[in-house]
C-alpha cells in the first residue's frame, strides 16, 4: 500500500516508516518540522537504503495537501502530525486546539475530495481521563481529559467516528496509545525534543550523557507503590509495528474501531530511572519537586483487543527501552542538530 504519514519525520512517524517500508508498503511523508527534522527522514532512508518521498508542508494547508494527494494515489492515511506536550497544552491551549483540530479537519476534507478514506489516528490514553480503575479497556466511556492535548485526541476521535457514520465507506482506527520511549536499535533515530524535553525518557537521557544536570520528579505523593506516578511504557518500535497492524486492518474493512496498544504493565518513574541507571551504568540525578498540572498518578493498558483483532502484542522490555535510548543520546548528544 502506498500510505501518507503526516508528522511522519517526527517520533513514532519514522519509527513507523521504517516498519512500513520493511513489510514492503510504500510510505510518503509530510511534514512542517516543527518538532522534527528533515535529517530524521535522512536517517530512515539510511536504514531502509532507498529514499523515502516527503514533502515539508503543513496538513493545515489545504492547497499543499490537495496538490500532494494529486501527485500521489494514497491507500492510507497514518495521522500524526500534532502538537502533543501535556504541559504546554495547559499554558497553551487555544494554540493546541487550532492546530490540532484545523490539521485533521483539512485533512479529511482533502482526503473525501480525493477519495481516500481509509485513516489509522495516532490517538492517546489521554482520553480516557482519570479513570478509577486500571488497566484501560476500550470500552471504558471517557470520564473526562484532564488537559487540553488529551481533550484534542478526545474531539478528533469524535470527528472521525462521525465521519465513519456519514460515510460508511470509510475505515477509522484509532489507536490509543501510551507512553511511547526506546529508539531504533541502530541508534540512527529516537527522541529529539526541541529545547528542554517535556517527557520523562529523554530527560533521563539527556542527564545521562550530561546536558541536563537533573531530573526533576512531579510529585511522590501519589497513590502508587512508590509514590511517583505510574504509566504503560512501550517501546517506539513495537508501537510502530501495531500501526503496521493496523494498516492492513484498516484495508479490510470498514466502520471504526478503537484499539489500545500498551504492554499491559505499569512501571513507575523511580521505576524507569531505576533500570535506566542499572541496564546502562549510569548514574541520573533527581529531585523531587510538585505535582505536574494536568498529571495522574496511574494507567496501563489492557492490550489484548489489539493481540484479537491486529494480532499484535509488544515484545521489547522496559531494559530495551532504557538502552535503545542511551544507544541514540549517547551516538547523537546534540539529537539531529547536531549531525
Amino acid at each position: 500500500m502506498k500510505i501518507l504519514l503526516t508528522g511522519g519525520a517526527g517520533f513514532i512517524g519514522s519509527h513507523t516508516c521504517v516498519e512500513l517500508c520493511e513489510a514492503g508498503h510504500e510510505p510518503v511523508i509530510v511534514d512542517n518540522y516543527i518538532n522534527s527534522c528533515e535529517e530524521a527522514v535522512r536517517r530512515v532512508e539510511q536504514i531502509v537504503g532507498h529514499p523515502v518521498p516527503h514533502y515539508e508542508a503543513d496538513v493545515r494547508d489545504a492547497e499543499a495537501m490537495h496538490r500532494i494527494f494529486s501527485e500521489n494515489e494514497f491507500d492510507c492515511v497514518v495521522h500524526f502530525a500534532g502538537l502533543k506536550a501535556v504541559g504546554e497544552s495547559v499554558a497553551q491551549p487555544l494554540r493546541y486546539y487550532r492546530n490540532n483540530l484545523d490539521s485533521t479537519l483539512t485533512l479529511c476534507e482533502v482526503m473525501q475530495a480525493h477519495g481516500v478514506k481509509r485513516i489509522v489516528f495516532s490517538s492517546s490514553a489521554t482520553v480516557y481521563g482519570n479513570q478509577p480503575v486500571v488497566p484501560y479497556r476500550e470500552d471504558m466511556p471517557s470520564i473526562g481529559c484532564t488537559n487540553p492535548y488529551g481533550w484534542t485526541k478526545f474531539m478528533i476521535e469524535k470527528i472521525l467516528e462521525g465521519q465513519c457514520n456519514a460515510d460508511p465507506e470509510w475505515s477509522v482506527v484509532l489507536l490509543r496509545y501510551f507512553n511511547p520511549i526506546g529508539a531504533h536499535s541502530s541508534g540512527l533515530i529516537g527522541e529529539d525534543p526541541a529545547g528542554i524535553p517535556n517527557n520523562l525518557m529523554p530527560y533521563i537521557a539527556k542527564v545521562a550523557v550530561g546536558e541536563l544536570e537533573k531530573l526533576s520528579v512531579f510529585g511522590n505523593d501519589y497513590p502508587t507503590p512508590d509514590g511517583t506516578g505510574v504509566r504503560d511504557y512501550i517501546h517506539v518500535t513495537d508501537l510502530a509495528r501495531g500501526h503496521v497492524k493496523a494498516c492492513d486492518f484498516a484495508s479490510g474493512r470498514t466502520g471504526c474501531e478503537i484499539i489500545n496498544l500498551g504492554t499491559g504493565h505499569g512501571y513507575s518513574v523511580l521505576d524507569l530511572v531505576n533500570t535506566f541507571q542499572a541496564v546502562n551504568g549510569v548514574k541520573i540525578p533527581y529531585v523531587i519537586t510538585s505535582r505536574r498540572p494536568g498529571d495522574i498518578a496511574e494507567n496501563y493498558a489492557d492490550p489484548s483487543k489489539a493481540k484479537e483483532l491486529l494480532g499484535w502484542t509488544a515484545e521489547k522490555t522496559l531494559e530495551d527501552m532504557c538502552r535503545d535510548t542511551y544507544r541514540f543520546q549517547r551516538q547523537n548528544p546534540k539529537g539531529y542538530h547536531g549531525a
